[in-house]
């Protein structure tokens, strides 16, 4: 039998259990009126009777109980004033639902555990002992694994420094607006700077980079090269000092 199905007949009532609880949020019935102990009795009284408990029937009742004991200590026993909580009809179902709905969550769980383990048992897993190279054995009765030369030999492997990794073929990042700074530091030093003369010993990557960069010092108007001939020597000069002549020649 459910909570809610459980017919009481009490001093201030006499009825179902979950119309009891209804005209008790309502606060027709006052709570501290209400002798929750007579309820206790009469749902253990119709246990009894039917020779048979319900164990998600008996935990929802006590739950609900448990609940109902908590809400009247409230009423009846006293605390300071700012610790004084007063819970209006709406408040009262409230915490009464949130208790039960909480119970719902736990026994909805146990469940699932249940069921997990009822399917769990329907497989046998076969036990082994250990091998008798793992299993405990007398002092006398053990022998060594490896060679003691082997032993020293990785141990020393492991306290040796590495080599140096090598790196060589790892491609090198070069930034444009480091090269940047290059080219301005030249012509900020100089009248003129000869491309073959600054950068002819750097590899392809950063010289075709630095082209970038003096595309770039072009653009702001910054620099400006002239070049005789295809292939031949690039001269760099800062924009002020060759103001008149072309960007690129040759």
């Amino acid at each position: 039998m459910r909570a809610a199905e459980l017919d009481l007949d009490l001093e201030v009532f006499a009825g179902p259990f979950d119309l009891l609880m209804t005209i008790v949020l309502r606060e027709e019935i006052a709570l501290a009126e209400v002798e929750l102990g007579e309820i206790v009795i009469a749902y253990l009284d119709h246990v009894e009777e039917q020779a048979e408990l319900d164990l998600e029937a008996a935990t929802e009742f006590l739950v609900l109980i448990a609940s109902l004991l908590e809400l009247k200590s409230r009423l009846l026993l006293p605390a300071p004033e700012e610790e004084r909580i007063e819970l209006g009809p709406e408040e009262a179902a409230e915490e009464l639902l949130a208790r039960m709905l909480e119970y719902r969550r736990y026994r909805d769980a146990a469940a699932y555990l249940a069921e997990l383990h009822a399917d769990g048992r329907r497989f046998l897993y076969r036990a082994a002992p250990l091998p008798p190279e793992l299993r405990r054995v007398a002092l006398d009765a053990a022998h060594p694994a490896y060679e003691p030369e082997r032993l020293t030999s990785a141990i020393g492997d492991l306290l040796r420094t590495p080599p140096r990794p090598d790196t060589s073929h790892i491609r090198p990042t070069v930034s444009l607006e480091r090269r940047l700074r290059v080219v301005r530091e030249l012509l900020g030093a100089r009248t003129a700077v000869d491309f073959d003369e600054a950068f002819g010993s750097e590899d392809r990557l950063t010289q075709a980079v630095t082209l970038f960069a003096l595309l770039e010092l072009h653009k702001r108007g910054e620099a400006t090269w002239e070049q005789g001939e295809t292939f031949g020597p690039i001269r760099i000069q800062p924009a002020t000092s060759s103001a008149s002549r072309p960007g690129v020649s040759g």
